[in-house]
């Protein structure tokens, strides 16, 4: 990695990473980050990787599991909070 400090008011320097993928996932990023109006590839990878580690996505089985509680809304297939108390032997804690 190599490093160059581009401002002096205390901000993090800029660090240039390098890494490697497909040409044809290139030309898909490319496409992408013209598309949606980004000025830059890095503009574009930037935002991408800031915006994975700020609102990391749910995984597989999560997705699952609110798609089966969209089903079951959908379908009227859901219990009150009362109910459920009630049918596991909860308390109102």
């Amino acid at each position: 990695m190599s490093k160059a400090t581009t401002d002096s008011d205390g901000e993090d320097d800029i660090v240039t990473v390098n890494f490697k993928i497909t040409e044809s996932f290139l030309e898909e990023i490319d496409d992408t980050w013209q598309g949606r109006g980004f000025n830059s590839r890095s503009e574009f990878i930037r935002y991408t990787l800031r915006d994975a580690v700020e609102f990391p996505t749910f995984d597989r089985d999560e997705l699952i599991a609110l798609l089966a509680a969209e089903t079951d809304i959908r379908e009227g297939t859901t219990m009150s909070a009362d109910e459920a108390r009630e049918r596991f032997g909860t308390g109102n804690e």
